[in-house]
């Protein structure tokens, strides 16, 4: 589907159904339901590298620099629009080079044809996933603080054995997208990391302190890191920190936009790239309602990982009809969790597999979601059901393993927790149980002593034209002893879309490189292409994830800055020259002038090549002497074999002045004197000498101009003097002003009686 066709959908889509809106206090005068709210996707999305701890700094600062590039041009089409009244909100994203927008449909087609827009998706509203009470569920009151025991779903998740190892979840934080937290718990209060770098909402509903009006975020958050306060130890990771995002409003509806946010948010809490505050682990106790593949929040995800974060995802309660693992939850950088009871038993509601993006299996594993007894708002504890408790599980236990393996990548962390599952139903993965049941020991010892190997791409994305050729460097890294051959392969693509080889296609040890070159057809359409590229070796399976974009041609796009320019004579005048690069445009801009002549003056460009995309200024120097008109003056801009033009108006004012003389008509008798003002106006900033002439006086009779010559703009006094053989009569008499080779007349009348 096209970007202009994708946009007449989704317009059906959302106007129709009149979701996604703004308020209307923040839109300009325009009718309400002319408002469309959609994202924005932009061609070009940064390549970063898989990289943890300090160095999570680059993958932000790809992200933003990509960012800033990228939408530098759309932005200020935007924000022309916003002056017109057809914009009403932008709202620039960096996690996915991308901007949220509230528009008119017209302005929503005009960005939908732009080259440099890869895609335009419908803002969603998407609800909280509810509380599911647990048969005969209770609602407690905190209880004696002695003796301690573990819940049931704590010990079978086997988190109590990390703890006996020294490993509770210290020096690791965990983040929460979820309805928000009440930070006031007793089990949660003291296990708030703090600050301002710890909590956002983005709605600003509640700007600085942690707050859960619905409870849902609540119930996860005691999952994940609660402690004992209520007489039972309920955390898997009680020792670890907590942050979150409110993604969810008062209402218990999201927007995209706030999603995107959350995670924007969860990679640079403090908006400092150079501080090293985001959290370890993200749980995602949240799905789209609606079925298939959506990749609407995939980039999000796949960022997220590359900065070392695993997005744990619950798979939803959907089930048991297959297929029913709902987006984002059954994209491929995401690790769907399932829910079972305290014997081990899927639970009927437990969304299952497959999954319509190819993750397999999906879910990815299961975790204890039955009668799990948890935190509830104003300190009370409640027991509730659902894949929400099961996937904050997985979270807490991969806080515990991140405090024991500080530098343990996601990949590695996913293959953890899946190796040391404890197989449940079919032999083997399977679509409702995925590796089986959630155990932090078990993943423990395998991590630390399996055989293993890591696949990572890096970078992740690259972009190429119909029929275009590009390559992604493939790396495999042997683990705890790892030394068999891996067999490379690769998936995503048909062989009608593209033609591809991996070389080598089996990497030797276990350890080493390999290149994975994608040709594309000719007839390929643009767009996204997900791929993964997956390493076998025996019972063993790996995979890596890279993005495939395929577009038009790099190119640029030139505009200049105002388009029409009036000046005097001998003056300068400018524009500031624009150039965006598209499609990921890389080269030198090397700007020209044409349709100036000569006569009128000179053209400087500074700089007069500009690199990649920025400004440059145009300064055209008039002469003195220019001809006044409308000059139109062409602006190429080339680089190599391409070349955009755009064209400016230029108005001259020559040089020059203007004659007149008052009164029209004097009546005198001889000897008399005749007197008239002759005023001299300037054009163009004229400030010559005029001498003045004066003809067709009556015989006998003399004229003197004071003074003479005149500098302009002014005015002179001309004297007739007549005498008393002045011949008597009318006369027209002709006043000639001269400067250089202007030359103007007036003429005035003058009656001797």
């Amino acid at each position: 589907m096209t970007r202009v066709a994708l946009a007449a959908a989704v317009l059906a889509m959302v106007v129709g159904t009149g979701t996604g809106t703004a308020p209307a206090s923040a839109r300009p005068p325009v009718e309400r339901d002319a408002i469309v709210s959609v994202i924005v996707v932009l061609d070009a999305q940064a390549g970063v590298p898989a990289v943890r701890g300090r160095h999570q700094a680059a993958v932000e600062r790809a992200l933003r620099a990509t960012a800033a590039d990228g939408q530098r041009g759309i932005l200020a089409l935007l924000r022309e629009r916003q002056r017109q009244g057809l914009v009403s909100a932008i709202t620039p994203l960096w996690i996915v080079n991308g901007i949220s927008v509230t528009a008119t449909p017209s302005v929503i087609r005009e960005l939908a044809g732009r080259t440099d827009v890869r895609e335009v998706d419908p803002e969603r509203t998407i609800q909280a996933l509810p509380r599911l009470a647990a048969p005969f569920s209770s609602r407690s009151a905190p209880g004696a603080a002695s003796p301690v025991a573990v819940e049931p779903n704590v010990a079978r998740v086997n988190a109590p054995a990390l703890w006996d190892m020294g490993f509770r979840g210290q020096g690791t934080v965990v983040a929460s997208m979820d309805t928000g937290v009440d930070a006031s718990h007793p089990d949660l209060a003291g296990r708030w990391r703090g600050g301002t770098n710890s909590w956002y909402d983005p709605y600003g509903e509640h700007p600085t302190v942690p707050t859960d009006v619905n409870g849902h975020g609540t119930a996860t958050m005691g999952v994940m890191v609660g402690g004992d306060a209520g007489g039972t130890a309920i955390g898997v990771a009680p020792d670890a920190r907590w942050v979150a995002v409110k993604m969810f409003n008062d209402r218990g509806t999201a927007t995209s936009t706030a999603i995107h946010l959350g995670y924007q948010w969860l990679l640079d809490p403090d908006g400092n790239p150079a501080t090293n505050d985001a959290p370890d682990v993200v749980n995602n106790s949240w799905t789209l309602s609606s079925g298939g593949c959506s990749a609407d929040f995939r980039p999000d995800l796949a960022n997220l990982r590359a900065a070392g974060i695993l997005p744990v995802f619950a798979a939803g309660n959907y089930g048991p009809t297959p297929g029913t693992v709902m987006s984002p939850a059954n994209n491929p950088e995401a690790f769907a969790v399932g829910a079972t009871d305290n014997a081990d038993v899927v639970d009927p509601s437990s969304s299952r597999g497959p999954s319509s993006c190819g993750q397999v299996p999906t879910p990815q594993l299961v975790a204890p979601g039955v009668n799990v007894h948890t935190t509830d708002l104003y300190g009370f504890y409640t027991d509730l059901s659902g894949t929400s408790l099961a996937a904050p599980h997985v979270a807490g236990a991969l806080a515990l393993l991140l405090s024991a393996l500080p530098d343990l990548p996601p990949d590695r962390q996913a293959a953890g927790i899946a190796s040391g599952a404890t197989d449940l139903g079919t032999p083997g993965a399977d679509s409702d149980y995925g590796y089986g049941r959630l155990d932090a020991l078990a993943a423990d010892q395998w991590l630390t002593t399996a055989p293993d190997f890591t696949m990572s791409v890096s970078p992740a994305s690259a972009r190429t034209t119909p029929g275009g050729t590009v390559s992604y460097p493939v790396s495999l890294t042997g683990v705890n002893g790892f030394a068999d051959d891996v067999s490379l392969s690769l998936s995503g693509l048909s062989s009608v879309q593209a033609s591809w080889s991996l070389t080598p296609s089996t990497v030797t040890g276990g350890t080493g490189t390999a290149q994975l070159a994608v040709t594309t057809a000719a007839s390929i359409p643009y767009g996204s292409y997900p791929l993964t590229i997956t390493g076998t070796s025996g019972s063993v399976s790996r995979s890596a994830f890279a993005t495939l974009v395929v577009s038009a041609p790099p190119d640029f796009r030139l505009t200049a800055t105002p388009s029409a320019r009036t000046v005097n004579a001998g003056n300068t005048a400018g524009c500031t020259v624009s150039v965006s690069a598209l499609n990921g445009f890389t080269g030198g801009v090397a700007l020209s002038l044409s349709g100036l002549p000569a006569a009128v003056g000179t053209a400087t460009f500074t700089p007069a090549t500009v690199t990649t995309a920025g400004n440059a200024q145009l300064a055209v120097t008039t002469a003195s002497s220019a001809p006044g008109g409308s000059y139109r003056l062409t602006i190429t801009g080339t680089s190599g074999s391409t070349t955009h033009s755009v064209t400016v108006t230029l108005v001259v004012v020559a040089r020059d002045f203007a004659l007149t003389a008052s009164p029209s008509a004097v009546t005198v008798s001889r000897q008399q004197n005749a007197s008239y003002t002759v005023s001299v106006s300037s054009s163009g900033g004229f400030t010559g000498a005029v001498s003045f002439a004066v003809s067709g006086l009556p015989t006998g009779s003399s004229a003197s101009f004071a003074p003479n010559p005149l500098t302009a703009p002014g005015s002179a006094t001309l004297t007739v003097r007549t005498t008393s053989s002045t011949a008597r009569g009318t006369v027209t008499v002709t006043i000639t002003g001269t400067s250089g080779s202007l030359t103007h007349q007036a003429t005035v009348s003058l009656t001797v009686r």
